[in-house]
């Protein structure tokens, strides 16, 4: 006689960025071990790599592919997920920025992160009277290819501009549209450095306005009593 299986229970989700609704499930024993193994490593490319498996593990709407959400749909979905599995809440250290020494351990309510959007984000940036362009947000590959395969000190303009061609989804004008995905990298690349300076300016300030994982929290420094506010950023900041 096999033995029993035990009930999951099943959670919806609406994902930042396209307001799509899917199911999911909390990670299972077997797939805390893969988190656990990961984070003792504590090598971020393999905690990436052993966030994305228990994401897709955990999704139960078929068609979701996980190589194609954007980053912050990522983080979204891996704290609801955590939330669900293991407790809302969480601990993490502090740094209090009034010395930037003393750490203090404070609990975070999962349920109170959300994924902040800033007024000033587009996808569409005008280069000028004629042509526009339509960004994509970058994907978990791109997002662990450009964090967690080299050191940020030694990433170079090459990177940079590999990125941006790789989150540009089309370029247009009134009359007609170029959709990256019938030109090469090397052609975007090149399409890419052809712009000047101002226009360039505008396709940063969407990487730098991105939707982001965020939450403020005020801790109060034992030695000094002082009180400060502090920004949490990204997965890492919550994966105590």
């Amino acid at each position: 006689m096999p033995l029993p299986t035990v009930a999951t229970p099943t959670y919806e989700i609406e994902l930042p960025s396209n307001k799509k609704k899917i199911k999911y499930r909390p990670f299972l024993v077997k797939e805390e071990k893969i988190l656990i193994i990961a984070m003792e490593t504590e090598d971020p490319k393999q905690i990436a790599s052993a966030v994305k498996t228990v994401i897709t593990n955990c999704i139960l709407t078929k068609g979701v592919k996980v190589d194609e959400l954007s980053t912050f749909d990522i983080e979204y979905l891996f704290l609801n997920i955590r939330g669900k599995s293991v407790g809302e809440d969480i601990e993490v250290l502090i740094t209090c920025p009034d010395d930037g020494m003393t750490q203090v351990p404070t609990l975070i309510n999962l349920d109170e992160i959300k994924v902040q959007v800033s007024k000033e984000h587009n996808r569409d940036i005008k280069l000028d009277d004629n042509l526009s362009l339509r960004m994509k947000y970058p994907s978990m590959n791109e997002f662990i290819k450009s964090n967690f395969n080299v050191d940020e000190s030694s990433v170079s303009v090459d990177d940079t501009f590999e990125l941006i061609s790789s989150c540009i989804e089309q370029i247009y004008n009134e009359e007609e549209s170029w959709s990256s995905s019938d030109y090469s990298k090397k052609e975007l690349v090149e399409f890419l450095e052809q712009l000047n300076s101002k226009q360039f300016k505008e396709i940063e300030k969407f990487f730098e306005t991105m939707p982001k994982l965020s939450h403020t929290i005020t801790v109060k420094n034992p030695n000094t009593g002082v009180k400060s506010d502090v920004l949490l950023e990204g997965l890492t900041a919550f994966f105590g």
